[in-house]
């Protein structure tokens, strides 16, 4: 979803597999996205199109209010790619049965100093609020700390606000 970074996969050792699927409370789980679940996401983000701008837009020009089906789809196939190399991860919250994409959560290299990875979640509009999203906001940085190689994650939005994130200098690319 986000087209912001050009990284390439030396932040992560060379050993490191990505999980494949993380359970989250009341039968949701997260798991790497991938373009079949463009129809899924279409309706999640252009749901919740506003309030994600007003995470995303300034940062990431994301999501844009005209966004096609296509446009998606390609952007989920490059997220889907980096993913497989390393670049960057984009997981999917899903409900138990895949008929619901709910949110996503980005685990990305630092484009900005201080950090060894920058992440960041968000869930659909009729989830900020609920269990579930609790349960995610609890979730993200344990999973972090216990299954990921990394040893300074920034999580933007939580603990630096994205005005405070884009005001940091950029690490040189």
């Amino acid at each position: 979803m986000s087209s912001h970074h050009t990284a390439t996969a030396t932040w992560l050792p060379a050993g490191f597999r990505h999980p494949t699927r993380v359970e989250v409370p009341f039968g949701h789980h997260l798991r790497p996205i991938r373009a079949e679940d463009t129809d899924l996401d279409m309706v999640a983000v252009m749901g919740s199109r506003e309030r994600l701008w007003s995470i995303y837009g300034e940062a990431w020009g994301w999501p844009p209010a005209e966004m096609t089906h296509e446009q998606d789809r390609a952007d989920l196939a490059r997220h889907a790619a980096e993913m497989e190399t390393h670049q960057s991860f984009n997981y999917a919250l899903l409900d138990t049965d895949e008929t619901a994409l709910l949110g996503c959560v980005y685990i990305d290299p630092p484009e900005k100093p201080g950090a060894d990875a920058e992440i960041s979640w968000w869930v659909v509009d009729e989830c900020v609020g609920t269990e579930l999203e609790a349960a995610l906001d609890e979730l993200v940085p344990r999973w972090i700390a216990d299954e990921w190689p990394l040893e300074n994650p920034r999580y933007v939005g939580r603990d630096l606000t994205w005005a405070e994130w884009m005001a940091l200098p950029d690490l040189p690319r």
